[in-house]
């Protein structure tokens, strides 16, 4: 089968099509100190939202991945689970943020908004680009249905709960304008691992979606795997990104300890990165050394 149309491919592709120029002059070493929602945390490279590690790789396998984050300072990011799994992540990692599936019986959304409250994370998000299936039905999943998400049933999301509301799978300025107006406090970029072919790289549109979001912090995910991957989408105006199947490589690997070396290390290559092209922190990220496509042979 052909792998032309996949957007993680295409994704990657894009990414490394992006060139950066240096700029040593009256340069320093960095600052990579990172604030989200009135928390600190040492780097702005976190984990991608993964679900359901347990059953899809070992017992342990979630648990890993919150002490490895929190040992790497980093912000914890998990997807569907019970709620008792994401009590015990969130206390190995008390600061992290659950992203909620678009259920089709909305009762269960409130209900996870107010066990996120209960339990402490610093916000929570809803994923608005799960809703179908493969052949465009309503999606299933652990015998739960899925449901497309209305502006309005976003709007009320967001009055319901007094935390930070992300909506996650944002790709177009379209789903943003309409994700805005409903009172989101963040969104994520993504493609959810090429839940559909050919879709846009997420940072492509990074700079067009900031350009409307404003102060609203965007993140990116899809095919981010190094710290020179995150340097470019900060620089093009992302808040933070996250690192998904590396993390689940590093677990398998070597447990918590491999995820925190693996986001330590990326943050090494981060630094590197805004060293080399005078950003001093990420309050003075530069889109300008960014170029696209300069150097790639057709």
């Amino acid at each position: 089968m052909s792998d032309i149309g996949n957007s993680n491919r295409i994704s990657r592709e894009y990414i490394d099509s992006l060139r950066i120029e240096t700029r040593y002059m009256d340069s320093v070493c960095p600052n990579v100190d990172f604030e989200l929602y009135g928390a600190r945390f040492a780097s702005p490279i976190m984990t991608a939202a993964l679900s359901h590690l347990d059953s899809f790789m070992f017992e342990g396998a979630a648990d890993a991945l919150a002490r490895g984050a929190a040992m790497a300072g980093a912000v914890l990011w998990y997807g569907m689970a019970p709620d008792e799994e994401i009590e015990r992540l969130a206390a190995a990692a008390p600061m992290a943020i659950e992203i909620i599936k678009p259920y089709r019986d909305r009762e269960k959304i409130y209900r996870k908004l107010r066990h996120a409250e209960d339990i402490g994370l610093i916000a929570v998000g809803v994923d608005i680009d799960h809703p179908f299936g493969p052949e465009g039905g309503p999606d299933v999943v652990h015998e739960d249905v899925m449901a497309p998400m209305t502006t309005e049933e976003l709007r009320q999301l967001c009055a319901a709960t007094r935390l930070p509301l992300i909506a996650k799978g944002v790709l177009s300025a379209h789903d943003a304008k309409k994700c805005l107006s409903a009172g989101v406090k963040g969104m994520v970029l993504s493609h959810h691992n090429n839940r559909i072919e050919y879709a846009l790289p997420p940072m492509a549109l990074l700079p067009e979606i900031k350009r409307i979001a404003g102060d609203v912090p965007l993140f990116v995910d899809c095919e981010i795997r190094t710290g020179m991957d995150a340097f470019k989408a900060l620089a093009l105006g992302a808040k933070g990104v996250c690192i998904g199947r590396p993390l689940m490589t590093a677990i398998k690997q070597g447990g918590a300890e491999a995820v925190r070396d693996y986001l330590l290390r990326a943050n090494g290559e981060l630094k590197k990165a805004m060293a080399f092209t005078g950003c001093a922190d990420l309050a003075h990220m530069d889109e300008t050394v960014i170029h696209q496509g300069i150097g790639i042979r057709d």
